[in-house]
């Protein structure tokens, strides 16, 4: 009798180890992912003024700064990781677009606000990329426990499924900067 207990006990205890790893992989994907969405919601909060300090300066460009509104706008409302990972590469690549003209326009490369609005731009793609990296880590290790056994029963019966990676739709894109402002004057 008192094996049984034992070996009863011993089974609650390892069911409490793993269903534990589990819980704690699940809350480092929910971690990682509002930090992808605290800068993504940053970089939102960037684009008016990016479009605003650009509209004067490049007036036929009109359609690349309705593009990017719209382009945030649908960001926010994509549920899906997947659809919102391929609607924030197109939007980083129209605000790219958006920074060259800095190029054609020598006033606007000047300006103190779009100086400064690049400077956040980069600085919010460096900290979402770092995010990125740590929630596909977190996805990674989750997506892991969750088809390997022991953790397989555990997250059967407790429902933990896998998670979706962020990330972006083409790795020639996902390998480079997705900001190239070059150098300031």
């Amino acid at each position: 009798m008192e094996v049984i207990v034992l070996v009863l006990i011993a089974l609650a205890v390892a069911v409490a180890v793993l269903y534990n790893r589990l819980v704690r992989d699940r809350n480092r994907v929910d971690a990682g992912w509002s930090d992808i969405d605290v800068q993504l919601q940053r970089r939102h909060d960037l684009v008016p003024q990016l479009v605003e300090a650009v509209k004067h300066y490049a007036a036929y460009e009109r359609a690349t700064l309705e593009s990017v509104t719209a382009l945030r706008d649908s960001a926010r409302s994509e549920a899906g990781i997947n659809e919102r990972g391929a609607i924030e590469e197109q939007l980083a690549r129209q605000i790219d677009s958006i920074l060259l003209l800095a190029e054609d326009y020598p006033d606007l490369k000047a300006s103190q606000s779009f100086a400064k609005l690049q400077a956040q731009l980069v600085e919010t793609e460096n900290y979402l990329q770092f995010a990125r990296r740590y929630y596909n880590g977190a996805v990674r290790a989750l997506n892991t426990r969750v088809e390997s056994v022991p953790h397989n029963v555990i997250a059967a019966v407790f429902g933990f499924g896998q998670r979706e990676y962020f990330q972006k739709s083409s790795d020639d894109v996902a390998n480079v900067p997705l900001v190239n402002l070059g150098s300031i004057e």
